[in-house]
């Protein structure tokens, strides 16, 4: 999954993570590629034991806080990447009105060319770089979830980290967001 010294030791712990797209390429400027990430997470979460404590997706990357029920993290976040890649590379083809479509679908099959672990397109950069958190909310795990939760503020995107709608902020402001999660407390 990832290089030494990253890797997720603890099947059943509690991880932050990042997912960037392939040259951060901006992806998720689209709805309708935002929207595969949500069901998708939406999926791992009641078939697959996901535990989303935390998330917010960027225009290139995407962050969570997670665990297993199963103690299968790992399988989990292969099945998603794989599944997500292949969706969005799908709707990307299928797309008549995205004008980036060729640029984007040349560098997807570039960067699959060059990994030997793809047969034809490689959409999620491989270095996730988990870190483990504690069950309890230390500094560490408060600043990772300040972190995503501020992303898109510290972007300009928004004033507030509860105003953007790819988030769990909203979760931790007490409002409906587009994913239940834990609350990490």
């Amino acid at each position: 999954m990832a290089k030494d010294g990253y890797k997720i030791r603890n099947p059943k712990g509690i991880y932050f993570l990042s997912f960037a797209v392939v040259q951060w390429l901006d992806v998720f400027t689209k709805p309708e590629y935002a929207q595969i990430i949500i069901v998708s997470l939406k999926y791992c979460q009641t078939k697959k034991g996901l535990n989303l404590y935390a998330w917010c997706l960027m225009s290139n990357h995407l962050h969570l806080i997670c665990s297993s029920q199963h103690g299968d993290l790992s399988s989990t976040l292969r099945d998603f990447k794989s599944f997500t890649s292949k969706e969005i590379i799908k709707a990307i083809q299928s797309n008549v009105k995205e004008s980036r479509k060729d640029w984007m679908l040349w560098l997807f099959k570039n960067a699959g060319l060059n990994n030997s672990r793809n047969t034809k397109f490689q959409f999620w950069r491989q270095d996730n770089q988990p870190k483990e958190l504690l069950p309890d909310l230390n500094s560490f795990a408060l600043q990772k979830l300040h972190y995503i939760h501020n992303n898109p503020v510290v972007a300009g995107l928004v004033d507030y980290a509860e105003e953007y709608k790819y988030s769990s902020a909203r979760n931790y402001a007490g409002k409906h967001g587009l994913i239940e999660v834990l609350l990490y407390e």
